[in-house]
């Protein structure tokens, strides 16, 4: 288990539940040049068990290419906790990443009653 680094992370309240989320400041390599997309990772508040990473599809904001991007709003943040729970995902149990995959994430601020409809087509643990 790795925990979260609490340095630039941010609280957010789920059904009553303190989590903490975080971007990475620099891109990977990869997320640079635009072949992998923005990640986020999120982890239980009170007690760091298993880490939920959530794959956007948008490209990281530093990308060296200038690629088009929209920012991870909390909407988009707690939308995907709720999807990762209602797969499977178990915050507060030691174990390896859980991945979330979403798919236009960018239009849960625009619509958050499709929110459930556009998170999670793809979600599992690895």
């Amino acid at each position: 288990m790795v925990a979260l680094v609490k340095k630039g992370s941010r609280r957010f309240v789920v059904d009553g539940v303190t989590y903490r989320w975080r971007i990475r400041r620099k891109p990977t390599y990869c997320q640079a040049n635009g072949w992998t997309p923005l990640t986020f990772a999120v982890e239980d508040a009170a007690v760091p068990g298993t880490t939920l990473v959530v794959q956007t599809d948008r490209p990281h904001p530093e990308n060296w290419f200038g690629l088009p991007t929209k920012p991870v709003l909390p909407v988009d943040v707690g939308q995907a906790i709720r999807t990762a729970l209602a797969r499977g995902w178990t915050p507060r149990v030691s174990g390896s990443p859980f991945h979330l995959e979403v798919s236009s994430a960018s239009k849960t601020s625009e619509d958050p009653a499709r929110a459930s409809d556009i998170l999670g087509i793809v979600a599992g643990s690895a």
